[in-house]
């Protein structure tokens, strides 16, 4: 699942951000509602997790470019204010729930979670490649009907590859969008956990999906 928060406090941000991830998540951040709108419109997320009262654009505008350009991303709305009449305006602006601050993590990663599912019900959810299945809704991975149990890292790598299957991915670019973390040179977490994945997903008589790209990075495909 991929989600984006847009929230200028960045302490309430970030803690959103790790915990979101911290479930296996991709999660992209925006601070202020001109880089939210942007990212936004220009990345297909899940859930779009929007503050209303952002500089820049606001969560109202956003809200109602998404809805009025069709993006069939879900939107979760985020006010100080939990009056009936603050509600039903960003309902009517498109936002599929809201969502009043302060509020227990908890529930907003509920409210994620429903809305993703609420989500899926409207596309065609399953990521395919070759033989290989995954169900974002059900977590359910599969090759040649044999399932393949992740952990919640290994899922979100996983995953993530497939939405970028056929393209070359960085260790920069895994590190910051699974782990969240600035890329250290000296780290091999990202080697790690693609061997972790290939041993799962390449089996001895199947044909490699995984390849690494020799000063570049890995791709996921199903070609030799």
């Amino acid at each position: 699942m991929r989600v984006l928060v847009v929230e200028d406090e960045t302490q309430l941000a970030d803690a959103v951000v790790r915990g979101l991830r911290r479930e296996g998540m991709a999660v992209d951040v925006a601070y202020d509602g001109d880089d939210g709108y942007s990212k936004a419109t220009q990345t297909r997320y899940d859930v779009v997790v929007l503050d209303r009262d952002l500089p820049g654009k606001s969560g109202d505008e956003i809200c109602r470019t998404l809805t009025d350009e069709g993006v069939l991303t879900r939107v979760i709305m985020l006010t100080a204010s939990g009056s009936i009449e603050d509600k039903v305006e960003g309902l009517a602006l498109g936002a599929d729930d809201y969502l009043a601050k302060p509020f227990a993590f908890d529930e907003r990663l509920a409210r994620v979670r429903a809305l993703f599912r609420r989500g899926s019900e409207r596309r065609a959810p399953v990521l395919r490649l070759a033989d290989l299945t995954l169900d974002p809704a059900t977590r359910k991975v599969e090759r040649s009907g044999r399932r393949i149990e992740l952990t919640t890292r290994e899922w979100a790598l996983l995953e993530y590859f497939m939405r970028n299957a056929g393209r070359i991915l960085t260790r920069p670019m895994l590190v910051q969008h699974v782990w969240g973390l600035d890329f250290d040179p000296e780290s091999n977490i990202v080697d790690v956990y693609v061997g972790y994945l290939r041993r799962k997903i390449d089996g001895p008589q199947e044909q490699k999906l995984f390849h690494t790209i020799r000063g570049a990075g890995y791709v996921l495909k199903d070609e030799p």
